[in-house]
């Protein structure tokens, strides 16, 4: 099986609030996933698993996810937890989204 061709630049990252997830592709290639639980508008939002394809891992994909995501929930103005080990970790190495965090 031959490696998949990912850009991490050719990347989109969209918000999928039907499915509580946010979603990476390209195209109309899904490569990976971060689920979400939010009560309401007002937060916060709670990262609860991200996942990304096999054939898409090692490329990038988690982290531009996850980065594209805790953009939007800046800009959206929501604090956030993170039960989702791979948010988690990517916080702990990221500290420019510690004012995220929720209390």
């Amino acid at each position: 099986m031959s490696e998949p061709n990912v850009a991490t630049a050719d990347i989109l990252v969209e918000d999928n609030p039907e499915e509580s997830r946010y979603e990476a592709r390209i195209g109309d290639r899904l490569l990976g996933i971060a689920e979400y639980e939010l009560a309401d508008e007002s937060g916060p939002i709670t990262f609860t698993h991200t996942e990304v394809l096999p054939d898409a891992e090692g490329h990038g994909v988690g982290g531009r996810l996850a980065r594209a995501a805790l953009d939007d929930v800046r800009e959206r103005g929501l604090r956030l937890v993170a039960e989702c080990e791979f948010i988690a970790a990517y916080l702990k190495r990221h500290h420019e989204y510690d004012d995220l965090v929720a209390d």
